[in-house]
């Protein structure tokens, strides 16, 4: 097997979702350039070139508002499934005991296969990286949720602009309704989508995904 075949099967999971993710960015970026200029064009305004599109609020703040509740649901998914648990989820420790994810790294500071701040042994390097995952997803939402910000600002000042009002500054529209409706309409759908996914592999399986609980595990059966 050659090196790019080996390297499309061993990420091929990673390759498939940033390959749905392209497409769908397109799609979005020219549906949303589309509509935009549509609703430029009914209130007598100039209309934008694509370029210039993909900097305006319009597309900033809907890119990011959605990003950050993806961010928002893995971060506290992660980070409540260390203390909470789910009879019959394949997503959940088991009831009792610890799980192999509860291990000390530092037992393993001698394994030569181990990630390198693992053999380096107890430091404030090892603390971050045995929580660097939710880190990671927790950055990742601040950072989408002040680009949604910046960008629903900069959205509803080019609107205010239109309609000859005055513009807002950051902290009155970090206080505004209609802010907050951007960002909790996609959360609510978010943490009810993943709490119908988890309630679902109790009771359902799918043969051959890591997912899932075998086919023939019982519904009681908790944990991967």
């Amino acid at each position: 097997m050659n090196r790019a075949l080996r390297f499309a099967r061993e990420n091929g999971l990673v390759l498939v979702m940033l390959g749905f993710f392209a497409a769908c960015m397109v799609g979005q970026i020219l549906a949303g350039w589309a509509a935009w200029n549509e609703d430029q064009e009914r209130q007598g305004a100039a209309t934008v070139a694509l370029i210039p599109y993909l900097g305006s609020g319009h597309f900033v703040s809907a890119v990011f508002e959605n990003w950050e509740s993806e961010f928002l649901q893995m971060a506290m998914y992660v980070t409540l499934t260390i203390w909470l648990r789910q009879k019959g989820s394949p997503e959940s420790k088991p009831m009792d005991g610890e799980a192999e994810v509860d291990a000390d790294p530092r037992d393993h500071a001698g394994d030569p296969k181990a990630p390198w701040p693992v053999r380096r042994g107890a430091d404030i390097l090892l603390t971050v990286y045995s929580h660097s995952l939710s880190i990671a997803l927790a950055t990742l939402f601040l950072t989408s949720f002040v680009l949604h910000l910046f960008g629903s600002l900069h959205l509803a000042n080019d609107e205010a602009m239109q309609k000859g009002q005055p513009a807002e500054t950051v902290l009155q529209h970090i206080g505004s309704p209609q802010f907050w409706f951007e960002s909790f309409q996609n959360w609510q759908s978010e943490f009810f989508a993943l709490g119908i996914f988890i309630w679902l592999t109790v009771v359902l399986r799918q043969r051959g995904s890591a997912e899932s609980k075998p086919v023939a595990a019982p519904d009681d059966e908790t944990g991967g």
